[in-house]
C-alpha cells in the first residue's frame, strides 16, 4: 500500500504508471456522483407513477411516443443541472498523459449524459448511445438535442418533415451499436489493462468485457462505491466514490509514471 494513500493498492498505481493501453469501462455510478440519478432510481414528481425500464423499449415508444419521448426530454433537462465531477476530469487528465507519453487510453461508457465529453475526454465509445442527439425514425437524420425542451411531443423531423424523433439511445430489446461494439473488442483485445468504474456488473455485454480483457493477459480492476458480481474475479479492487479515488489513483499514476 503506498504511504499517501493506503486505500489504493500499489499494483494499481503501477499498473497505471507503466500501462501501454489503458481500456476504461464506467457506468451510472460515476455520473451520481454528479447528482444525475441513475436509470433504476425511483422517478418522483410527475414521473413517479412510471417505471423507467418500461418506458425503454421499442414496444414502449410504438404504443405512446408522446409518454416516451417526454420523459426522455425530461432526462435531457436533467442533465443539463449537472456536471461532470472529479472523477470524469480526472479520466481526461490520464488520457492527456497518455497521448503526451504515446500511450493508448480508451474510454467505453454505458452511460448516455455526455459528460465525459463535457470533462474533455475524446473519442469516447458510447456503447448505449447519447441523450444529446435524437434520430428521426424515417430518414434517420440526427438532430443535436441539448437546450430548451422540443415544443411538440413527439417532435418531427425538420429534415424529411415526415417523420418523428427518438432519442439516440439503445433500448431494451436493441442491438448496440455496431461501430461501439467493435472499437469495444478492439480495445479488450489488445489493452494491458482494464478498469470497471461506477458499474452494477450486471448488464450485458459490458459486465464480461473486464474478464474478457483479463483472459488475454490484461490486469483487471475495479473502482466502485460498494462491491459488485465483479469483485471476485478482479486483480485489486478500490471501494469509494470515483469522484476521490480516481484524481488520487491518477495523481499517483503520473507521479510513479515520471
Amino acid at each position: 500500500m503506498t504511504d499517501a494513500l493506503p486505500n489504493i493498492p500499489d499494483i494499481m498505481v503501477e499498473s497505471l504508471a507503466r500501462a501501454e493501453h489503458l481500456c476504461v469501462l464506467t457506468g451510472a455510478g460515476i455520473s451520481a456522483e454528479s447528482g444525475l440519478p441513475t436509470f433504476r432510481d425511483k422517478m418522483t414528481g410527475l414521473w413517479a407513477k412510471y417505471d423507467p425500464v418500461s418506458l425503454a423499449t421499442p414496444e414502449a415508444f410504438e404504443r405512446d411516443p408522446d409518454l416516451v419521448t417526454r420523459w426522455y426530454d425530461f432526462r435531457v433537462g436533467e442533465g443539463g443541472k449537472h456536471r461532470p465531477n472529479p472523477g470524469h476530469h480526472a479520466l481526461t487528465r490520464y488520457e492527456q498523459w497518455q497521448r503526451v507519453r504515446g500511450k493508448r487510453f480508451t474510454l467505453l461508457t454505458q452511460n448516455v449524459d455526455g459528460f465525459h465529453q463535457d470533462a474533455g475526454s475524446h473519442d469516447v465509445v458510447e456503447l448505449h448511445g447519447t441523450i444529446r442527439t435524437w434520430r428521426c425514425v424515417r430518414c434517420g437524420a440526427a438532430h443535436r438535442h441539448e437546450g430548451e425542451p422540443f415544443a411538440t411531443y413527439p417532435p418531427g423531423c425538420n429534415a424529411c418533415d415526415e417523420g418523428i424523433l427518438r432519442p439516440n439511445v439503445v433500448w431494451f430489446g436493441e442491438m448496440l451499436p455496431e461501430l461501439a461494439i467493435e472499437r469495444a473488442h478492439e480495445a479488450i483485445g489488445s489493452c494491458d489493462v482494464f478498469v470497471s468504474i461506477g458499474t452494477s456488473g450486471l448488464v450485458q455485454p459490458a459486465a464480461s468485457f473486464g474478464e474478457a480483457a483479463q483472459s488475454r493477459g490484461a490486469l483487471f480492476f475495479e473502482v466502485n462505491l460498494e462491491a459488485t458480481p465483479l469483485t471476485a474475479h478482479v486483480d485489486a479492487a478500490v471501494h469509494a466514490p470515483s469522484g476521490i479515488a480516481l484524481p488520487k489513483l491518477v495523481d499517483l499514476a503520473i507521479h510513479h509514471g515520471g
